[in-house]
């Protein structure tokens, strides 16, 4: 089953004034829809939009795998674990949140910064927090998501090219940019596709497009 959630049907967050803009594509904050809770294990699929000098200060999470993807610009994160890193484009971050753990996000740029943030819930709560950064993945390594039970594919096509959408219980497809079919529906910029027992479906790039791919366990 395939079950397409449109861009415009995200809820809007964020400080405008601040300069922070928020897309939330599950329940969140003061968005509670209970029938919109999660798919699989992805709590959140967040569109962050900073302007320069914008960010999240301090703040706490746990029990959480915190996934990052930044679309443009760099972001400057920082954590009570002691981590200290900026994020660019191509770039896969991860933060095992744990027992608990706070962080910093920021825009220290002088351009605009846009980022995908996807929060997964663990198998197993608690622990001691981590974190890892993969510089540059590539298209063709997945990103192994063992605390949640998850997979993570970065696919950056180019016009006309195919690729497989993983055979998997469930399967929660992000489009970043550019347009794609997937089984008769045209996905563009912010669309998504959480797929039940996914089995010999493709994505089809109708121009240049990039697309995060998550493949869960039941």
């Amino acid at each position: 089953m395939i079950s397409v959630r449109r861009a415009g049907e995200r809820y809007r967050g964020g400080d405008p004034a601040a300069g922070i803009e928020s897309l939330h594509a599950f329940s969140f904050g003061r968005h509670y829809d209970p029938a919109n809770l999660r798919f699989g294990a992805i709590l959140a699929c967040n569109e962050e939009r900073l302007g320069p000098g914008a960010g999240f200060d301090e703040h706490p999470h746990s029990h959480t795998e915190i996934v990052t993807w930044v679309v443009e610009g760099e972001l400057t994160h920082r954590d009570t674990a002691g981590h200290a890193t900026v994020v660019r484009p191509g770039d896969v971050q991860r933060l095992s949140s744990a027992g608990g753990v706070r962080h910093v996000e920021r825009n220290d740029g002088d351009v605009p910064l846009v980022f995908v943030q996807m929060w997964l819930a663990p198998l197993r709560p608690g622990g001691e927090p981590s974190y890892e950064i993969v510089r540059g993945i590539a298209d063709s390594t997945p990103y192994a998501l063992p605390e949640a039970g998850a997979m993570l594919h970065a696919r950056r096509l180019t016009a006309g090219e195919r690729t497989a959408v993983p055979d998997a219980p469930y399967v929660y497809a992000h489009v970043v940019r550019g347009h794609v079919a997937l089984d008769g529906d045209e996905l563009g910029p912010g669309d998504a596709a959480r797929i039940t027992d996914a089995e010999g479906l493709e994505l089809t790039a109708e121009g240049a497009a990039e697309v995060l791919l998550w493949e869960m366990a039941r």
